[in-house]
């Protein structure tokens, strides 16, 4: 079992909760960093850390949230609840029938794999704004069942490290109709369930390891909660004036450095 020091711990948290949000891929930057770290990847402590991120986006969107139950048990309303579920299902469902061959697999720790994907979502983000796209819509709640399963395809290549979860569900949500930061809500909303499935699993079946690294992953979780909400806080506000195109160059430039590091 891979050790780490506090300040490891804090650095991975950092990253966490910094990249979950922000549209750089988290689990890119931290397979980078724990093999710069500890030479492997260590997929229980990126999956309990998950824990700190998930509270932050309950925390920012709790009005939202709170709105959504409302919506269903007042007024038997069922619509974004109902696209929630339906583009959180893929990926949900692909992670949890794939989860022990993602976790064994080289491919899925793989230092390239990550440069790779970062430079193809990255050209993407770049020239967003310039492809095609549906007729819009005002939010997650008036997507159609079509566009939120769409999304939910593309959010399931997220499994891919580099790729970015909130980055390819913004880009799709952007390719359904959904203004920027729309998108971006709407992304932030589907994660949840997704993090509650994550957090369930490690619950259940990984209580040895947090008791064995509990000083770690307490550490990590905290980090990881302030850090995260600062940056969900921060590309809202970002994304109601600008596009994702900043965050593709930064992507390229990260592959670019990553890649001339692996060739030196």
């Amino acid at each position: 079992m891979i050790t780490m020091s506090i300040i490891e711990s804090i650095l991975l948290g950092l990253i966490q909760g910094l990249t979950e949000f922000i549209p750089i891929s988290s689990s890119g930057h931290l397979v980078v960093a724990q093999n710069f770290f500890a030479g492997a990847s260590n997929h229980l402590f990126l999956e309990w850390i998950n824990i700190g991120t998930m509270l932050a986006l309950i925390v920012y969107f709790r009005k939202k949230i709170a709105y959504i139950f409302y919506e269903i048990f007042s007024k038997h309303q069922y619509g974004l609840a109902r696209n929630i579920l339906l583009t959180a299902l893929p990926a949900g469902l692909i992670g949890y029938l794939a989860a022990d061959f993602i976790e064994e697999s080289n491919f899925f720790g793989s230092v390239l794999v990550v440069a790779i994907m970062l430079a193809v979502v990255g050209v993407v983000m770049i020239f967003l704004e310039k492809l095609p796209r549906a007729s819009a819509v005002k939010n997650g709640e008036k997507l159609s069942p079509k566009r939120a399963i769409f999304i939910g395809i593309l959010q399931a290549i997220a499994l891919i490290p580099g790729t970015s979860r909130s980055g390819i569900t913004i880009i799709a949500g952007r390719l359904s109709g959904l203004n920027p930061k729309e998108a971006a809500e709407y992304s932030f909303l589907v994660s949840i369930p997704i993090m509650l499935g994550v957090t369930a699993k490690v619950v259940l079946q990984d209580t040895s390891y947090f008791m064995a690294n509990i000083d770690m992953l307490v550490v990590g979780n905290i980090v990881a909660f302030a850090s995260g909400l600062f940056a969900v806080g921060f590309l809202m506000k970002y994304l109601s004036r600008h596009s994702l195109a900043v965050f593709g160059w930064y992507r390229l430039g990260l592959a670019t450095i990553i890649i001339g590091t692996l060739l030196l």
